[in-house]
C-alpha cells in the first residue's frame, strides 16, 4: 500500500470551504488516471474514466474536506477564538496542536483553564468548544500581521504506522480520497475498463451538509452511485457487540443504511456478490447516526440512482487522531474497482 501517498493526502489541510491544498494534491495524482478531469464552481473535482458502454453512468464520491475551525476573534493578548466547521467532540481538543492558515501557516496549541485553578464544581463538567482558545506563542502585534478573522484552522498530525494500522488526523475522509485514486490506478494497471462511464468525484463541504456532493450529483446524474466514507469501528474496551457497527481487520464495509440513506437492496446484493466472486473480505455496516455523500448520489438525480456505499472502518472518528487497518483499506480499493467494472453483471430489476 502506498503509505506515503496516504500520508500526504491526510496531512494536507482542507477544512470545509478551504479545500485548495488537498484539491491541488488530488489533481496532481489524477494525471494519467482518467480520460477527462474538471473542477466545478464549488471546487469539486470530477474525473471521467470512459467505460465499455456509455448507455449508463456510474459515480463514486469521496469528500476532500475535514473537520476544522474558523477564526472569529483575536483578543488583546493575541489569543485566538474560533468556531468549529464540522462536528467536534470538545474533550478531544485539550492541548492539541493546530495549524492556523493565515498569510502563512502558523502553529498553535489549543489552550484552556488548567485543572489546578478550577473550582471543584468546574472539574466535573464536560468541556465546551467555547472554553478553548488557540495560543500561537506570538504577541498580539505579530498575530495581527499574519492572522485575520475568517482564517481557517486545521489539526496538526503526522501519519504513523501502528501494527497493521495507520494513525493520523483526517482519515475521515482522506482515506476515501486515497481509495478512489487507488481504485482508478488499479483499473489502469489491470487495463480493466469500467462497465459504464465512471465519474470519480472528489467533493467539498461534506462535513457541513453534503453540499459539494449535491452539486456534483446534479451535474453528472448517475444511474449508479457509490458513496465512499469512513464509518465507526467501535471494537474497543467497553463496547457491546450491538454497538460496534464495524471492526478493524474484518474487511470493507458494505453500507446497509445510515441516518441519511437506506442503500438500494439491489446494490447491496450486487456488492456482496462482487465481494464473494473476487474473494474480497467484507462486513455489513449500519450507522445509527451520521450521513455520507451516498444520500446525495441517491437523491439529487432525476428519478434517483441505484446507490450503495463502501465504508472504511475507522476508530476514534472526529477526534484528534483516527485509525484504520491497512488490509481493510486495500479491501475497499479492490471492492470499489471490481464493482465499477462489473456493474453490467448486476440484476437491477425492481
Amino acid at each position: 500500500m502506498n503509505v506515503d501517498l496516504l500520508s500526504r493526502i491526510c496531512e494536507a489541510p482542507g477544512a470545509p470551504g478551504f479545500e485548495k491544498e488537498i484539491r491541488k494534491l488530488v489533481l496532481a495524482e489524477l494525471k494519467g488516471l482518467a480520460d477527462e478531469v474538471r473542477t466545478d464552481n464549488m471546487g469539486n473535482v470530477i474525473a471521467l474514466k470512459k467505460g465499455r458502454s456509455s448507455k449508463k453512468k456510474s459515480m463514486a464520491a469521496a469528500h476532500m474536506d475535514e473537520i476544522g475551525f474558523i477564526v472569529t476573534h483575536i483578543d488583546d493578548q493575541g489569543f485566538i477564538r474560533f468556531n468549529p466547521v464540522g462536528g467536534f467532540d470538545p474533550k478531544t481538543l485539550t492541548a492539541q496542536r493546530v495549524w492556523v492558515h493565515g498569510k502563512k501557516d502558523v502553529l498553535g496549541v489549543m489552550g484552556s483553564k488548567p485543572i489546578h485553578i478550577m473550582a471543584p464544581e468546574e472539574r466535573g463538567k464536560p468541556m465546551k468548544i467555547g472554553d478553548y482558545f488557540i495560543d500561537t506563542g506570538l504577541s498580539k502585534k505579530d498575530v495581527d500581521k499574519l492572522i485575520s478573522v475568517g482564517d481557517f484552522v486545521t489539526r496538526y498530525s503526522e501519519l504513523k504506522e501502528m501494527g497493521e494500522c495507520v494513525n493520523v488526523k483526517s482519515l475521515d475522509n482522506r482515506v476515501s480520497v486515497f481509495v478512489l485514486i487507488e481504485a482508478l490506478r488499479a483499473m489502469k494497471k489491470s487495463r480493466k475498463k469500467p462497465a459504464f462511464d465512471f465519474y470519480a468525484a472528489f467533493t467539498v463541504q461534506e462535513e457541513v451538509g453534503l453540499r459539494g456532493a449535491n452539486v456534483a450529483a446534479l451535474d453528472v446524474k448517475p444511474d449508479f452511485g457509490f458513496g465512499l466514507d469512513t464509518t465507526i469501528a467501535y471494537d474497543v474496551p467497553g463496547s457491546k457487540p450491538q454497538e460496534r457497527c464495524t471492526a478493524l481487520g474484518e474487511g470493507a464495509g458494505i453500507k446497509l443504511m445510515d441516518s441519511s440513506v437506506i442503500c438500494d437492496y439491489r446494490m447491496v446484493a450486487f456488492m456482496k456478490q462482487v465481494a464473494k466472486r473476487n474473494k474480497i473480505k467484507w462486513q455489513p455496516e449500519i450507522l445509527a447516526a451520521g450521513g455520507t455523500d451516498t444520500a446525495s448520489l441517491q437523491r439529487m438525480v432525476p428519478g434517483g440512482s441505484i446507490a450503495g456505499a463502501v465504508s472504511i472502518p475507522t476508530r476514534h472518528i472526529h477526534q484528534s487522531i483516527e485509525m484504520s487497518n491497512k488490509e481493510d483499506i486495500q479491501s475497499c480499493i479492490d471492492l470499489l474497482a471490481a464493482c465499477v467494472c462489473e456493474l453490467d453483471k448486476g440484476k437491477w430489476q425492481l
